[in-house]
């Protein structure tokens, strides 16, 4: 095994050690309390079953059969969960010939940064990740179930829902994934019409007719963004059946991937033999491997925030500096957009996460001494097929296109997708992975703005044709919500196409879909909070490298103050003014930016 995949995951244990035991000993004393419905009143039971018919009614009061709370994300306007609409009633179809049952425990918010993207909504995303863990725990705080089936893909939702599961770790949990829509328009023609709209040459109707060819039928977002991501990294962790993140919906393997959860799931209640609690699956071990496939996948910078404060909801806590030292030595194995052409569909059809798993295994980048929701390590490597009608799981081959997930051997960079820059201006992170070589390296002055707004007036006005570094303060998480700043990359772009040097410094988020332009994101201190990115000027110059790490601005900033926020006034409206604890209380981005502190 690695020495450092082995050194970074004893440091998160040791760093752990106090604050682990203490979530254990609380997850244990749930577990030593027996079965949630044994401890209940008899009005308290009557409440549970009051709807339900008189078989379901006899067999959850009996005790002696599971049953499962589902935590659901549906709503039909998210494209990735409108399928989830039909999903309890299969899962209850599953469990009736095993005697068991399921209810819709709650449902959780779950709002989609596509929609919101440039808009006041997207300052709300971040932090419905911690409503989304509220909310699970809420719905999980009826202490009537055996197991837990969360229902979720998306950018927020799933790692809040895992963070809200993770103070009920004493119950058997999986995800149960929906898969990703069919490919539609290439990623090179959705850029190019981004980049065409923004310089003004194509026009709205030419834009929107692309979207909705990009974006056209239920299931996940097709390019390698968070959303994808979460269901990557969760299948890495063991957090659901093996192979099942990328079936496509509705497809007859994905109906029995549903079905076989659900059973396998009901069959762990803690009086059975094979009992599997959350709190055995994930741990530091997991944790890491998790990582791991993220850095090897290129995956999205938001898992900077989420990993850590998933982490933190288990006891366990990560820093950058964990992230970073793994990624010196987890090598890039997976190409999808942004970091290459292809999509997510081409990354399932060439063996998708069990090959992944597999390459890593082989250059002993992975923990082995781990237990799955369903099983050991090993069943990691392994892909789910229908032989005779019948769901079985046998070892994966090797990539069957290599040019998305490498053949073994194979590397399409020595490093991982991420690192960490540190300087004077503070503490970020970029994603390498989609950044050619060649612009990794840059300095140029500073054009500094509070708004993605104003790049776009500046741009549009001919005040960026140079070379130069964007710099977007009042951005993160305890200013604003911590928006994704989607708007400036069509911009950035065609400033880079006119062959001039450009980047981006921000204490705000780009997530997965960051494209092909140098961004030092979630940069910490943020300027809220009196970080050195708010004392930067227009002309400062800015030393940005990628590749030794670095970034520092070229200037005297003691003597400076940071200006006032100009768009403060602006979190009164659309709903933010009921935000405004959860922005004074908010971590840094380095710890996650949760208020579970």
């Amino acid at each position: 095994m690695n020495k450092t995949i082995a050194h970074v995951t004893q440091r998160i244990k040791q760093r752990s050690e106090t604050s682990y035991r203490q979530w254990l000993d609380m997850t244990l004393a749930m577990a030593n309390s027996g079965r949630g419905r044994g401890q209940l009143s008899c009005g308290n039971l009557a409440h549970v079953v009051a709807a339900n018919c008189s078989q379901e009614k006899s067999t959850i009061l009996d005790l002696l059969h599971s049953n499962l709370g589902i935590v659901t994300a549906y709503n039909d306007m998210l494209s990735a969960h409108q399928p989830y609409k039909f999903y309890p009633d299969i899962i209850a179809e599953a469990l009736l010939p095993l005697g068991h049952t399921c209810q819709v425990a709650g449902s959780v918010p779950a709002m989609c940064d596509g929609i919101t993207q440039g808009q006041p909504g997207m300052e709300l995303s971040l932090f419905s990740r911690d409503i989304v863990a509220q909310a699970t725990a809420i719905s999980l705080s009826h202490n009537a179930f055996d197991g837990t089936l969360l229902l979720s893909i998306c950018d927020k939702i799933a790692p809040g829902q895992l963070m809200g599961a993770l103070s009920f770790a004493h119950l058997p949990t999986a995800f149960i994934p929906v898969g990703p829509m069919g490919t539609g328009i290439s990623n090179d023609e959705k850029v190019t019409v981004r980049q065409q709209y923004a310089a003004g040459s194509a026009t709205k109707e030419t834009l929107l007719n692309m979207e909705c060819q990009a974006y056209h039928s239920p299931g996940t977002c097709t390019f390698y963004g968070t959303a994808n991501t979460n269901q990557l990294v969760l299948e890495a962790m063991g957090l659901m059946l093996p192979g099942s993140a990328f079936v496509p919906p509705n497809s007859a393997l994905r109906h029995a991937l549903t079905k076989s959860a659900s059973c396998k799931i009901a069959s762990m209640h803690s009086q059975s033999q094979q009992y599997r609690p959350l709190y055995e699956v994930l741990t530091a071990e997991s944790l890491v491997n998790g990582i791991v496939a993220w850095l090897a996948s290129g995956g999205s910078t938001n898992h900077s925030l989420h990993m850590v404060a998933i982490a933190r909801c288990a006891g366990l806590i990560l820093t950058w500096d964990d992230i970073s030292d793994l990624s010196d030595v987890v090598p890039l194995l997976v190409r999808m957009y942004p970091n290459g052409p292809e999509d997510i569909n081409a990354f399932q059809q060439a063996g998708a996460v069990p090959v992944l798993m597999k390459n890593l295994h082989a250059l002993g980048l992975l923990n082995t001494n781990i237990k799955t929701a369903f099983g050991e390590f090993s069943d990691l490597m392994t892909a789910p097929i229908l032989k005779d009608d019948q769901l079985v799981w046998v070892p994966c081959g090797d990539s069957t296109n290599a040019s998305v997930l490498t053949a073994p051997e194979q590397v399409f960079s020595g490093s991982g997708g991420l690192k960490v820059l540190t300087g004077n201006i503070g503490k970020s992170v970029i994603k390498v992975s989609a950044v050619a070589t060649e612009y990794q390296q840059i300095t140029a002055p500073a054009k500094v703005f509070q708004c993605q707004n104003e790049v776009e007036k500046a741009y549009k006005k001919g005040d960026l044709n140079q070379d130069v570094i964007v710099v977007v303060t009042h951005n993160g998480p305890a200013a604003n919500g911590m928006p994704e700043l989607h708007k400036l990359m069509p911009i950035l772009g065609n400033i880079q196409k006119q062959g001039y040097q450009v980047a981006l410094v921000t204490d705000g988020r780009l997530s997965g879909a960051s494209g092909k332009i140098a961004a030092a994101i979630h940069v910490t201190p943020e300027a809220f909070c009196d970080g050195q990115i708010g004392l930067i000027r227009d002309g400062d110059m800015i030393e940005f490298d990628a590749v030794r790490g670095v970034l520092n601005v070229n200037a005297d900033l003691s003597l400076r103050t940071t200006p006032e926020f100009t768009y403060q006034y602006q979190q009164h409206t659309w709903g933010r003014n009921l935000f405004a604890g959860f922005r004074s209380q908010i971590s840094s981005a380095e710890t996650g930016a949760t208020i579970f502190n």
